[in-house]
């Protein structure tokens, strides 16, 4: 999607929209407009849209009024973002190739302008590489924004939120692929060629180097699988001496479970296991393209899990590389076994002054919080806190789960260090206890289990049924609000 700023309506599209504050009538169309919104109960609220066609210099134009609610409500950006994105979702396959947003009368902040527009270019998003049988009332037309009477500042602005959505695509386009294109090395590849010339350092260590290492762990997920795993660091450097923070996503580019093995009926989905290093790749090149003052390192782990005659069986014995040995119950919470390797390596090799790891961890997860939060763990409460924060403030939200030593009871193994999974009860705690236990003491530690976040089974605020690109907006806006001056 396109999005310019224009002076003036000279060459005006047939199709033109107007954000109005709850309460207000847009009088300034003419009477029949206004008639006709209030007898469609049109008031402005948010999620509203009213559509009409007017005459206007002997041309019709196909006018759309978009509600924006209070302009002191608490969640006003959450609705102008949606008022941009529901104009868009109403658009984007009507025929239409252009629209204008008029907001000259909105009485809008650069800021809220540009959330309108942030709406409008994240749902604009569609994946329909694969999609040969396509109707044309089915394909998007709608392809360009042209955006009237803009306050000062707002261009400015603009460009740091088209970098984020940029991420937030990327992080879409990763987690939709099928498992037959994005696999470990090809994943890699697909950033290498999206990272090219926007300043990000990239490094890559290969099956060889991570038994060097010892990273028994994930490379005993990845040894059923004839895809060899990988690990990805990326690298932006923009805050001068400061210690780097590290994200750590976990990337299982499919999980069939091993031989652990899941029920057929819905495994297609499990192509998205790979959302956490999709979210960190996605938050990479968000803060490369719009130069972020900080310095951040992103760490995938990168494997396939299947069950071929090589894999782990159940009750198989691995070797982390933090020396802890780990008895395996359960080969299908493998998601664990590649983040503790990950984030020992992050610890060893980036000394980050704080870690976030994300990961699509636990089902456990989706019947606390069914698809509304992501979970959040963490050994820091301040951390917490700033997390907390900018999952308000982007809408990616999060819910603070408990820790403690009463949880470390229940990975207790016979034979070895510990097991990968507990009992039953609190199965999402239990993995976030598990990952603790590779968190080296004074390290501020966050962990995101974004399971029950990454995809949608139905159209949301500001995506289509699909990838939602979570958590590319929050770690932007967490290092954003706390690690640039």
């Amino acid at each position: 999607m396109q999005i310019s700023f224009v002076d003036v309506s000279a060459n005006r599209p047939r199709l033109l929209a107007y954000p109005v504050n709850k309460g207000e009538s847009p009088e300034w169309l003419g009477k029949a407009v206004a008639e006709g919104a209030k007898a469609a109960r049109f008031e402005g609220k948010g999620n509203q849209i009213f559509e009409t066609f007017v005459e206007r210099d002997g041309a019709v134009e196909r006018v759309a009024l978009a509600g924006i609610g209070d302009a002191g409500a608490e969640d006003r950006l959450s609705l102008l973002e949606r008022a941009g994105a529901g104009l868009v979702a109403k658009y984007l396959t009507s025929g239409e190739e252009e629209l204008l947003i008029d907001l000259s009368r909105a009485r809008l902040s650069p800021q809220e302008a540009v959330a309108v527009l942030l709406g409008a270019r994240l749902r604009a998003w569609r994946h329909d590489a694969y999609r040969t049988r396509l109707r044309d009332d089915q394909k998007p037309s709608l392809g360009r924004i042209a955006v009237l009477g803009a306050p000062e500042g707002t261009e400015q602005a603009w460009t740091i939120e088209l970098a984020v959505a940029a991420g937030v695509a990327f992080t879409r386009e990763l987690v939709t692929e099928p498992a037959n294109i994005i696999y470990p090395e090809s994943f890699v590849d697909r950033c290498k060629q999206r990272f090219d010339g926007v300043g990000l350092e990239i490094s890559v260590l290969d099956e060889e180097q991570m038994h060097a290492l010892g990273m028994g762990a994930l490379l005993g997920v990845a040894q059923g699988s004839v895809r060899p795993p990988r690990l990805l660091v990326l690298r932006w450097n923009g805050g001068g001496d400061e210690k780097p923070v590290a994200f750590v996503g976990k990337g299982v580019t499919f999980d069939t479970g091993g031989i652990s093995i899941k029920p057929a009926a819905g495994m297609e989905d499990m192509k998205w296991d790979m959302g956490g290093a999709g979210a960190v790749a996605g938050t990479m090149l968000a803060l490369a393209l719009r130069k972020a003052k900080a310095n951040v390192v992103g760490v995938c782990g990168l494997v396939e899990n299947m069950p071929d005659g090589n894999a782990q069986r159940p009750g198989d014995v691995v070797t982390s590389m933090s020396g802890q040995t780990i008895e395996v119950i359960n080969t299908d919470a493998e998601g664990r076994l590649v983040l503790c390797d990950a984030l020992t390596w992050t610890q060893k090799n980036v000394q980050p002054r704080a870690i976030v790891d994300l990961a699509t961890l636990t089902g456990a997860i989706i019947l606390s919080l069914a698809h509304e939060y992501a979970g959040l763990f963490s050994n820091d409460d301040d951390l917490a806190a700033k997390l907390d924060a900018a999952g308000k403030a982007s809408g990616d939200r999060l819910w603070r789960f408990p820790l403690g030593p009463a949880y470390d009871k229940m990975l207790e193994s016979a034979i070895a260090d510990m097991k990968n999974v507990g009992p039953r009860f609190g199965g999402s705690i239990t993995a976030a206890q598990f990952l603790q236990r590779y968190v080296d003491k004074g390290t501020p530690w966050a962990h995101l289990d974004i399971a029950g976040t990454v995809w949608a089974d139905k159209p949301g605020a500001t995506w289509d049924k699909g990838a939602t690109g979570f958590g590319v907006r929050l770690l932007d806006r967490f290092i954003r609000d706390n690690y640039e001056g």
